[in-house]
């Protein structure tokens, strides 16, 4: 059973909601970040990343630039650009790209049920990159970005989806994007508790992305009933703000691959190697991008070509073994390319699938060698890992579209 929740909201003012909606915090280095509120002074970057109200020479991480975020929200509601629900609800989120929806429904999750692996993981998280997002929601007393959650289906859930956007939204807008925006509000107590009851039914979530925000967010849930031994359970801090969505909707893209040399190896022995574990056919000059699972597309010296794994090599017994990021790692980018550590070697890069297949031809005439294309991971795929309580290899999943930050602020004040 899992506990999904409605709760109070800090949202933007209708008029205002384009402005300030804003792509995740960790999207952007701090230039960009800056560069961003520059252009829209109202985007929720202001507070997501505070630095960008200080000069380059006050560290991103200094004490002040935390107490300017709280100092922020704090201002934005009493001068109405924020404004606070007056009651407990659920959200749904509609995300429009390329013509195709997904809808999601934004509530909050229990730590206790992270802690219980109802919501399951699939990635590791960092320490340093957790205590950035633990201060930043322990000083403002509130979490600002939601965590992405995915589940399986529900007919019933997603009737009363379907009948909540029936309804006036309360916010319609179109990003710079092109990503189209609609939020919808369940406020009335019938509904409200047919959504609880049917989430309550449900014995498995998944973190589809945002691991290290929900990461911290337990952890400052925790500090907080260390400092409230009396707490009960329902306090605020007990719960963080996500977006759920059925797993039917959701779309990953692929993460490609890109590595600065062959490893010291000439052409020649470059292709000799890898023949020994996968099928090599040329293409020519046309962009190459795989249509099936253990299928790449490798483009070297202006050259595309297809690489399929032999069937001895594909191991569908292990969840991680069978994923095609791991084919990859393990019979070609590691023992022929020496990429032993691809989340510490700097001769590789990752390239999110939004960027396209051009972005690799780029890249391999500015500093790059030898590009990868990639079948993307599909979410039964995810599913099956994290159900196995293995972890995925670094950059295995792209989604899109990203959830903006902005619209919903979660107080955990109890």
């Amino acid at each position: 059973m899992s506990v999904v929740k409605p709760f109070v909201s800090i949202r933007p003012e209708p008029s205002l909601a384009h402005r300030i909606a804003a792509l995740p915090y960790d999207v952007y280095n701090r230039r960009e970040a800056k560069e961003e509120v520059m252009k829209e002074p109202m985007s929720f970057l202001r507070i997501d990343r505070a630095e960008t109200n200080f000069d380059d020479h006050v560290d991103t991480y200094d004490p002040r630039v935390y107490e300017k975020a709280k100092e922020l929200i704090n201002e934005m509601i009493k001068d109405g650009s924020f404004v606070v629900d007056d009651s407990e609800c659920y959200y749904i989120y509609e995300l429009v790209m390329d013509g195709r929806p997904q809808t999601g429904i934004v509530a909050c999750a229990s730590i206790d049920d992270y802690l219980n692996n109802v919501i399951k993981k699939h990635e590791n998280t960092r320490e340093e990159k957790e205590i950035d997002r633990i201060t930043h929601v322990d000083v403002c007393n509130a979490q600002t970005g939601p965590i992405f959650l995915a589940y399986r289906s529900q007919e019933e859930i997603n009737k009363i989806v379907e009948e909540a956007k029936t309804q006036e939204p309360l916010y319609k807008f179109t990003s710079e994007d092109g990503i189209g925006h609609h939020v919808w509000r369940i406020a009335d107590g019938e509904r409200i508790n047919k959504l609880k009851d049917s989430f309550a039914k449900i014995s498995d979530i998944y973190i589809a992305d945002g691991h290290h925000r929900a990461a911290s967010a337990v952890k400052v849930g925790l500090k907080r009933r260390e400092e409230n031994p009396n707490y009960t359970g329902e306090e605020e801090f007990n719960y963080f703000l996500s977006v759920l969505f059925p797993h039917d909707q959701l779309k990953i893209l692929s993460y490609n691959r890109t590595v600065k040399d062959l490893n010291g190896l000439d052409s020649q022995e470059f292709f000799e190697k890898i023949k020994v574990h996968f099928e090599v056919s040329e293409i020519g000059s046309t962009p190459y991008s795989p249509k099936e699972k253990a299928a790449f597309g490798m483009l070297l010296d202006d050259i595309w070509y297809e690489l399929k794994a032999k069937k001895d090599i594909i191991n569908n017994n292990d969840p991680v073994k069978a994923l095609d990021v791991s084919i990859l790692q393990d019979y070609l980018l590691g023992p022929v390319l020496g990429i032993d550590d691809p989340r510490t070697d700097n001769r590789i890069d990752f390239i999110g699938g939004i960027r396209g297949i051009k972005e690799l031809e780029k890249r391999t005439l500015m500093d790059m060698r030898i590009a990868f294309s990639m079948y993307p991971t599909s979410i039964q795929e995810l599913f099956d890992v994290s159900d196995a309580g293995k972890l995925m290899p670094p950059k295995s999943t792209w989604f899109e579209p990203k959830l903006r930050s902005g619209l919903f602020i979660h107080s955990i004040s109890s």
